[in-house]
């Protein structure tokens, strides 16, 4: 073979890799822009760690003095003002079955939106941080629990920086607790 045409192959054989390689970046871009990331509010009770969407999540408050409401479920501790609307407090150690602990510095109170027109707070042992997870990442959660209440909040979980993330569904967990009224029905 002369040296001319020893040197086309080689051209030749650059080109195939090179052409191999832009369609790897290619199907390697094509994939990272399919991965649909979703943000999560995480919070920890009972030294687990729990996340929920954080576009339900409208502020987070330092525990402040809760009106108990007479004859309110028992996960229900009370009401507070938010500045002029009423918001209903749910305790979600009581929700999830977990035994009390005393309130200290860093419990709070997340605010959630439950519907357009309702705001309710839900008190954890403290909040953690706002966290990406790719939609390909969570799994179904296992069932574990022969509670059905709990079960039906759990919308997946999740392993971030090594830590089992339990995500739940906000909504399905207000709207399970939350009583239906006439207007629900017209």
């Amino acid at each position: 073979m002369s040296l001319r045409a020893e040197s086309d192959q080689l051209k030749m054989i650059e080109g195939m890799q090179q052409s191999k390689q832009d369609k790897m970046e290619r199907a390697k871009r094509a994939n990272q822009e399919e991965v649909i990331y979703h943000q999560w509010a995480t919070f920890k009770v009972n030294n687990e760690l729990y996340g929920i969407d954080v576009m339900q999540v409208k502020e987070v408050l330092r525990y402040s003095d809760i009106t108990p409401v007479p004859g309110a479920d028992y996960y229900i501790l009370g009401i507070i003002n938010l500045r002029g609307n009423v918001a209903t407090v749910i305790d979600t150690r009581r929700l999830f079955n977990m035994p009390n602990v005393d309130i200290d510095d860093d419990t709070r109170i997340i605010m959630v939106e439950y519907n357009e027109q309702e705001v309710i707070g839900l008190v954890v042992d403290s909040v953690d941080e706002v966290i990406n997870i790719p939609q390909n990442e969570t799994e179904r959660a296992p069932s574990v629990t022969s509670d059905e209440t709990s079960r039906r909040f759990v919308q997946g979980v999740c392993y971030h920086n090594n830590i089992l993330t339990i995500l739940l569904d906000i909504g399905k967990m207000l709207s399970s607790i939350t009583p239906v009224t006439e207007e629900d029905f017209h």
